[in-house]
């Protein structure tokens, strides 16, 4: 119990392990939140609490009401765009919400300059793939002075290839030693089961095989200049399809509720005609336009996965549909996990995968079926073959 909070077992266990300099590891929906909190509360509640997270979730106050039902009410609010801010900050408490600290950028220098002279952890869904992920939470935690003192003692690059690229790590026993000293894995057994249901529907054969055979843009009328643009042309051809319009309208106008991803602004286009067509209330959140989900007893919610594919959460229904397949995995277990909450009133938990059997199609199922990222650019140098 923490101020009248009942914790979940999961958390509970998780909340024993936890110290500063923590990675809390757990599924999307699992309660992060409220154990970090609880952490705060437990460990460092003299000091003032400082949160970094994603813009939407600070934008949506939902580190506040959950600090709110606690009875914390010294809390400061933003988001990883403004970290470097708080560099100079002493004798405080952090928690850095959702993993960004991937990488060697600004905000990871600001990371570890934070990290030096406050105790803090980190929550994460997705805390690492490859060993060079680990890099600023080591150094945080004084494993290493710096990304150089990494690179020497366990990082072995290709000397042949045309880019950075690790050919292989050495003494991974260590680093998998390291990683148990801070990785905390919140187990939780789920009330939910999701339902993945793939509808396939057709697309232009003929322009694919022009785009194939060609190399042929057949939007622009021009010679298509690189892979990334031979995979964003074949990728446009199969999602504009009226087969697959047909059944996006089709699914948004059999549920009253429905959280509705895409990638790219022309899906966008498209799926606004559907809604206005539906004559349904509607709203977005994207890189330009950051609304709420409608008041209704109807709705449809158009959400892009790089603005929105984590840091909020709906649990007023139970109905997703991808118009496209996302390229990362992780950015597809993150999308479902918006509505796969523990406070869900929903056991059963409907996504609609809208894809084709073309190549390109098929090849991004496959990845994430294998819970891996698309490799697009490696696709497309072999297709173009």
């Amino acid at each position: 119990m923490v101020c009248n909070v009942e914790l979940y077992s999961h958390q509970k266990e998780a909340l024993e392990k936890l110290k500063s300099g923590a990675i809390l590891y757990g599924d999307v929906g699992s309660g992060k939140t409220l154990t970090g909190l609880a952490y705060y509360l437990q460990a460092y509640a003299s000091r003032s609490l400082y949160i970094i997270t994603t813009a939407k979730k600070r934008d949506s106050g939902d580190w506040e009401d959950e600090a709110e039902m606690l009875g914390i009410k010294d809390i400061v609010v933003d988001s990883w765009n403004n970290v470097k801010n708080y560099i100079d900050v002493r004798d405080a408490f952090f928690i850095f919400d959702e993993q960004r600290v991937i990488g060697y950028r600004a905000w990871t220098k600001a990371f570890i300059k934070i990290t030096k002279v406050n105790p803090w952890i980190l929550l994460s869904g997705t805390p690492g793939d490859v060993w060079l992920d680990y890099i600023p939470v080591f150094i945080a935690n004084g494993f290493y002075k710096n990304k150089t003192q990494f690179i020497e003692e366990h990082v072995e690059y290709d000397r042949f290839a045309k880019y950075p690229k690790v050919k292989r790590y050495h003494n991974e026993g260590k680093l998998l030693r390291l990683r148990n000293q801070i990785l905390i894995h919140m187990h939780i057994v789920r009330h939910t089961t999701r339902n993945r249901k793939i509808v396939i529907s057709e697309y232009d054969k003929d322009q694919y095989k022009t785009v194939m055979d060609r190399r042929w843009n057949v939007f622009t009328e021009a010679p298509i200049a690189n892979a990334s643009e031979f995979t964003h042309v074949l990728r446009r051809i199969v999602s504009t399809h009226e087969s697959r319009l047909w059944y996006a309208k089709w699914i948004m106008d059999i549920h009253d509720k429905i959280v509705v991803f895409y990638n790219y602004n022309y899906e966008l286009d498209l799926l606004i005609n559907i809604c206005e067509e539906l004559d349904k209330p509607y709203s977005q959140w994207n890189g330009n336009k950051h609304e709420d989900i409608p008041s209704a007893e109807e709705w449809i919610y158009l959400v892009q996965y790089t603005a929105g594919a984590e840091g909020w959460n709906c649990t007023d229904t139970n109905i997703m549909m991808f118009f496209s397949l996302n390229y990362s995995y992780r950015v597809m277990e993150q999308s479902e996990g918006r509505t796969d909450r523990l406070n869900t009133q929903f056991t059963q938990l409907e996504y609609f995968y809208l894809t084709s059997n073309s190549r390109i199609d098929k090849a991004v199922r496959q990845a994430i079926d294998k819970k891996k990222k698309f490799n697009a650019s490696a696709w497309a140098k072999g297709a173009m073959k």
